[in-house]
Parts: structure tokens; sequence; C-alpha cells
């Protein structure tokens, strides 16, 4: 990409604004994630008996299943970045793409 063609697409309102919608969304996303993480590692430090409390009659503990509980919320905040990434994101990214061509 000429210099010209790079500086036009950094100058570009849409571009602007794909930068802007993504970084907000990955942030948003992160401090989620963050916040599930960190509140699990607080009550693994704080809240011990809380976690070793058995669930149903077998041994499993709520604490086995909060702990999987944050690992399926990283897949799903990953499949929601992924859709919107797919759809939003690809969409402004094909109006910029018409727009510099």
């Amino acid at each position: 990409m000429a210099s010209h063609d790079y500086n036009q697409l950094l100058r570009s309102p849409r571009f602007q604004e794909l930068v802007r919608q993504r970084t907000r969304f990955a942030w948003t996303l992160s401090i989620v994630m963050l916040v599930i993480y960190f509140g699990f590692i607080l009550l693994v430090a704080f809240a011990k008996p809380l976690l070793a409390t058995k669930v149903g009659g077998g041994v499993t503990s709520l604490g086995i299943i909060l702990g999987l509980g944050v690992i399926l919320s990283a897949f799903v905040l990953t499949g929601i970045y992924v859709q919107r990434a797919n759809s939003r994101f690809d969409e402004l990214t094909r109006h910029l793409t018409r727009e510099i061509m």
C-alpha cells in the first residue's frame, strides 16, 4: 500500500469508527472476563466453605461448578466477539474497502 493510500486510510472516518468500535467492544469483554475470573479467585481466597459445599448427593462441590463456569464463560465471550466480528466489524471493513478502492 502506498504511503498516500495508508494515510488516507488512517484519516478515514469509517476506519476510525471501526477501530473505536472494536477497541471499545474488546475492552468491555476483557473487563467482563476479568471480573468473572477475579471474582472466582476472591471466592477461592475468602469463601472456601462456600466453595466446598456439596452439590446434589455426589462428591461435586460448588467450587468445581463455578470453576467450570469460569472456563465456559471464556468460550461464550469468545463466541460473542466472533459473532460481532463476523457481522458488524466485517460490514464496516467492507464499506471501508469500497471507499478506499
